[in-house]
């Protein structure tokens, strides 16, 4: 059987340590993904290695990571599609808290935060919408919240900012873009939720293992209605005639 070696980040926070990269070496088998060969060191070689992940089938987004500095999940990367050495890490926009495994919750915070769906009023029930209403948000349900396009985001990243990201402005989007849906949340993501920090550079959707056009079907969106609600005299007009704030 052939063997493949793999670095791996180790370090406690917990501890006054300095965090380094230990290489293994597991059994390498073809079809491999990196989480096989992780969960091989975690069993046989080193127990004490912190790992999250939960349905390997790329479904949970627990196993997110950076693999040779790209946030990837461990669960859909095969071994055999990388090149060089390869280096798994933690994803580096969140605090760390052991080896592979950040602290996310920050996102959750985040999400009480945006505005709730609120139906308009005075809809008959049940709700009767179209299918192409429907269709034009169902995009952004299929998150699974891996937050790798969270990590990517460089102004989240390197930049102390209001921004609350690309998965949280997909969605808002989804909750704009829904057919029965009241609110306007163009303000509140302008002034509140630094919107205008995201310079569009996509890297947030080439990251996104369910291929959601974060950028084009949502970040875009949302800055073109935000600057219209904003600047837009007419817009505005028609807005305060219509009493909607």
């Amino acid at each position: 059987m052939n063997s493949i070696k793999i670095n791996i980040y180790r370090k406690d926070n917990s501890k006054k340590e300095r965090g380094s990269f230990v290489e293994y070496e597991v059994p390498y088998e073809h079809g491999m993904v990196v989480l096989d060969a992780v969960n091989y060191v975690s069993k046989y070689i080193d127990t004490s290695l912190s790992v999250r992940w939960n349905c390997k089938a790329a479904r949970c987004g627990s196993c997110a990571a950076e693999i040779n500095n790209v946030p990837r999940l461990m669960c859909k990367t095969r071994l055999d599609s990388l090149e060089g050495k390869v280096h798994v890490g933690p994803m580096r926009a969140f605090a760390h808290i052991k080896d592979l495994v950040s602290d996310v919750s920050i996102n959750y915070e985040i999400e009480r935060k945006i505005p709730k769906f609120t139906p308009k009023k005075g809809m008959a029930t049940p709700w009767i919408v179209h299918e192409e209403d429907v269709l034009r948000s169902q995009e952004f349900r299929k998150c699974i919240e891996c937050f790798l396009c969270q990590d990517v985001c460089h102004v989240v990243r390197n930049h102390n900012t209001s921004y609350i990201g690309p998965r949280h402005v997909a969605k808002v989007a989804s909750l704009d873009m829904h057919p029965v849906d009241s609110l306007d949340r163009s303000k509140v993501l302008k002034e509140e939720m630094g919107l205008g920090y995201c310079n569009v550079t996509k890297c947030c959707q080439e990251v996104c293992p369910e291929h959601i056009k974060i950028t084009d079907n949502a970040i875009i969106p949302e800055k073109e209605r935000a600057a219209d609600a904003i600047y837009d005299p007419i817009i505005r007009a028609i807005r305060k005639l219509r009493g909607i704030k």
